[in-house]
């Protein structure tokens, strides 16, 4: 198979289509319309050249051109790839999620992360998509590593927020807590701050379950304060419990590398919260490399040309920049 990305310095990097109904196609077109995208990764998208032409003809938007492949390694740098993952047409239907658009969805991610498996991209980038579906593509990435034990890591340009816990009601998340889940979990951080940020000896916060866990934790913060000192013992430099009026309200994550957030409202809200730029989420612990942005595909304002594409652009950012780190370690 020949392989025209000629550049070895250049990451492959596939696309997930998401909904097509949503606001996909038009952050993709809004942040590849700037040519400099092109200077340090290829991008491959798994979708289909006609729902990308009748929103690039929505949106009266030039650039980018695109090419037609059938295989990731026949991509071209410098130019926006498509892979078709059907040629029948298919029915847009902007603002409305459809059996057809998750269906499309589900498959264009399928064969996104068959190809990361096999080695022909570098990493992927999940568009955005309702949550049931979004859930649907994310345990399918990993199925393909059970052995692993990957932790949520929420990016923008000064912070990282990892969630121990994923969306899920409250009582669920705290019955997953205890000493050995989180010493893992923050194993698995330190590890990723290593080898995917290049940070030699990174320092985690972790955030307790009540609102007073800094001074006097009890309950579930109990199971905290003996996971802090078990991931202390070896060797880590883990520090807490902390309050979120004790991090974020005074500051306090500032002389931190990350903070681990027990459950998923505690870590998205503050994140986006002190998001300026866009913010990203990737999966750390895993040897692929998969990013996303953190919002969804806002139905509301489909086609109507409103959408902000910071996130997704800070999602293939910190894929092409979590690549190169793992190539110098």
């Amino acid at each position: 198979m020949q392989d025209n990305n000629t550049n070895p310095q250049f990451s492959r990097i596939g696309l997930s289509q998401g909904d097509f109904n949503g606001i996909s196609y038009e952050i993709m077109l809004k942040t590849f319309s700037d040519v400099r995208m092109f200077e340090t990764f290829t991008p491959v998208l798994y979708g289909q050249s006609k729902i990308f032409a009748y929103y690039k003809k929505n949106f009266g938007i030039d650039n980018p051109n695109y090419s037609l492949t059938r295989d990731a390694r026949q991509s071209w740098d410098k130019k926006f790839n498509i892979i078709n993952i059907v040629e029948n047409e298919l029915k847009i239907e902007p603002g409305v999620p459809s059996p057809l658009s998750a269906e499309m969805s589900v498959l264009s991610m399928k064969r996104a992360a068959d190809d990361l498996q096999n080695g022909y991209l570098n990493a992927l980038v999940m568009a955005p998509d309702n949550p049931v579906v979004m859930k649907t593509n994310r345990d399918f990435l990993l199925s393909f590593h059970k052995e692993a034990d990957p932790v949520q890591v929420l990016v923008n340009e000064q912070l990282r927020i990892a969630l121990a816990t994923d969306d899920m009601p409250l009582r669920t998340a705290l019955d997953q807590i205890d000493i050995r889940f989180l010493v893992s979990k923050l194993t698995t951080l330190a590890q990723a701050l290593k080898a995917d940020f290049g940070i030699g000896t990174p320092k985690i916060a972790i955030m307790g379950v009540n609102p007073h866990s800094g001074s006097m934790p009890v309950g579930d913060d109990d199971k905290v304060v003996k996971a802090v000192g078990d991931a202390q013992k070896k060797g880590l430099y883990v520090f807490g419990p902390f309050s979120a009026s004790q991090l974020f309200a005074a500051g306090l994550w500032r002389k931190y590398d990350a903070v681990m957030a027990l459950l998923y409202e505690q870590g998205a809200f503050p994140m986006k919260f002190l998001s300026m730029n866009g913010c990203a989420t990737y999966w750390a612990g895993l040897p692929v490399v998969c990013t996303a942005p953190l919002h969804g595909p806002a139905y509301d304002i489909a086609n109507q040309n409103k959408a902000v594409p910071d996130s997704y652009r800070k999602a293939l950012f910190l894929a092409a920049d979590v690549v190169n780190s793992r190539r110098k370690v």
